[in-house]
């Protein structure tokens, strides 16, 4: 688990069956295989913090990232067509916010620093496009459309030299928000 500074405890209640019946599994830390605990995902419910669901094991394929709240029904409501196959933990972030966006792969073309939201990379910044980031501080969303739409990505502090491996379906960012739920 990771430390908030804050003793709140992180968890999040998988459910076999929706509306919360069935089976359950409670998590307080990322999960890489929710099979091997439940047979099938068909609800849950955030008690507390932030995590990135997926609807593939070891955190791969589409991903959505839920907060505190209950999710009878969640593929309706988050737009997966599959159960959710594994989770991560949003640690809170409570201090700055810094990323280092960069038109080409590797770190080079044109670069933007950013410390909020940005809704459109094109129309802010006049990049044609965006293949390589470095995250400093604080854990952010890219989105494949505008106005955070579209699918979604997870960013954690570090470097992403190629941009393409991690939107692997797209490619292409459009807009960044940063997770400031906790």
């Amino acid at each position: 688990m990771y430390s908030t500074g804050i003793s709140v405890s992180l968890q999040i209640t998988f459910f076999e069956e929706r509306n919360f019946q069935g089976s359950s599994y409670e998590c307080i830390s990322d999960c890489s295989e929710i099979a091997s605990h439940l047979s099938r995902c068909s609800s849950c419910r955030v008690e507390s913090g932030s995590f990135m669901v997926y609807d593939q094991p070891n955190f791969m394929g589409q991903q959505y990232l839920l907060t505190r709240g209950d999710y009878p029904e969640y593929q309706q409501a988050i737009g997966f067509s599959a159960c959710i196959q594994s989770c991560r933990l949003v640690p809170a972030h409570q201090g700055p916010f810094k990323m280092r966006i960069y038109e080409k792969a590797n770190f080079e073309g044109q670069m933007h620093e950013l410390t909020n939201d940005c809704t459109s990379i094109q129309d802010s910044y006049h990049m044609s496009d965006m293949q390589s980031c470095n995250v400093m501080d604080g854990y952010w969303l890219m989105f494949e459309h505008g106005n955070f739409e579209g699918r979604m990505f997870y960013l954690r502090p570090g470097e992403y030299r190629n941009l393409r491996e991690v939107c692997r379906d797209n490619g292409k960012v459009n807009s960044i928000r940063r997770i400031t739920e906790s």
